[in-house]
């Protein structure tokens, strides 16, 4: 059995890389761009007004004139014009271009407009609301760099510059795997001795918040047909994700079978409670990975944002991002087991507070509705006091 931090060290340094797929703008929110984006012209790509009111020539007000004739109005949308003297001004909405000739903009709450005439109430600052062409990006500036994460934010910058297809990171083929002789369909009517699958639809669902549908697969506890059948899974996807028949049980053939199928165990039981069966191994020359938790709902959910979400991060080459929270009320660690334990959490007064949930074991579906996610308790002997601040692992 090894420690927490070497179970995650170990996953950690087998991250392979996907490749990548080009997909259309619309389906490539969350994902991750495999591929610098360029400003194709200057941002903005025209000199354009910022206010509503009014385009003039500061050569007038130097001389002192305050009075001008208006010559026409200009919207967001119409073509550059052309202001035919610096007698004269231009009516101008927020957007449109700058007209040549003119250098200055006098928002309407500055000037009376009489009889097609505009009078300055208060003498404006040359080249005053101006959004100047190219200040903020010029053309061929990286507007976003390989690696980033493609919110609804970065999906406006990905079409202000026609980007209709995205180069992204390619996800993983996932194959989600229950086990055991005692689990039934959701629709079916279980038998006293027998259960729903639940593990693998929690896990099925997780995986679709990142952006994968999974395979589902599952394993009677015979062992000749749980290699045959995980050999197949193996051929048709990159990772393989087992809920169940990884303890110590008669029937947990899992390990055995892997092991058959030439998947290397890196490690078997983790010093850490929920989840202390997991099993995890990779087939090095097919750069295939075998995530394979232990069936209890809580240890499985557990497991997948501990260590499986990391590893999906840095395989998208996703920088690491460290969550704590602050103890709403003291816990006791384990001599020699890290904890995680289930809390629910709140914004209160500038920093996070997590408050434990008092669940039933590994079993409990239901305390593992009510969490937020997990907090990371340290192997230790004194208790952990109200108001320290552990590592958190947000649940989805």
């Amino acid at each position: 059995m090894i420690s927490f931090k070497n179970a995650f060290d170990h996953v950690l340094r087998h991250t392979p890389d996907f490749g990548n797929e080009t997909v259309a703008l619309t389906h490539s929110t969350g994902r991750i761009l495999d591929e610098d984006v360029r400003a194709d012209r200057d941002f903005p790509p025209f000199h354009r007004s910022t206010k509503d009111g009014i385009a003039l020539a500061f050569s007038a007000v130097e001389r002192g004139e305050n009075r001008f004739k208006l010559e026409g109005v200009l919207s967001a949308g119409m073509p550059q014009k052309t202001l035919s003297s610096d007698h004269n001004c231009l009516e101008i909405m927020t957007g449109a271009v700058l007209p040549k000739g003119a250098d200055t903009i006098v928002m309407y709450e500055e000037i009376e407009i009489h009889d097609g005439w505009a009078t300055l109430t208060k003498t404006p600052k040359k080249g005053q609301n101006i959004h100047r062409q190219g200040s903020d990006e010029q053309e061929g500036a990286i507007l976003l760099k390989k690696g980033s994460l493609i919110s609804a934010a970065v999906i406006g910058v990905l079409a202000s510059v026609g980007k209709t297809e995205v180069s992204v990171k390619k996800l993983p083929e996932i194959c989600v795997v229950s086990t055991g002789n005692e689990l039934v369909e959701v629709n079916e009517k279980p038998l006293p001795h027998q259960i729903r699958k639940s593990n693998v639809l929690s896990l099925a669902s997780a995986l679709e918040k990142v952006g994968i549908t999974p395979s589902l697969l599952h394993l009677a506890d015979e062992k000749n047909s749980i290699e045959t059948k995980l050999a197949e899974a193996l051929l048709t996807h990159d990772i393989l994700m087992l809920s169940g028949g990884v303890s110590k049980g008669k029937f947990d053939f899992i390990p055995e079978a892997l092991e058959a199928l030439g998947v290397e165990k890196i490690f078997h039981r983790v010093a850490q409670r929920p989840g202390k069966p997991f099993w995890f191994g990779i087939q090095k020359e097919k750069q295939k990975i075998v995530f394979s938790f232990p069936g209890n709902p809580v240890s499985t959910f557990a497991n997948y944002h501990v260590y499986f979400l990391p590893w999906l991060n840095k395989c998208l080459t996703l920088e690491p991002q460290r969550q704590t929270v602050v103890l709403e009320a003291p816990l006791d660690p384990h001599p020699s087991l890290t904890l995680f334990v289930q809390v629910t959490v709140k914004w209160d007064q500038g920093q996070t507070l997590a408050r434990p949930i008092k669940g039933n074991g590994s079993g409990d579906l239901v305390s593992l509705a009510q969490a937020d996610g997990f907090v990371c308790v340290p192997v230790g002997d004194k208790e952990i006091a109200k108001g320290s601040v552990l590592d958190f692992f947000q649940a989805s």
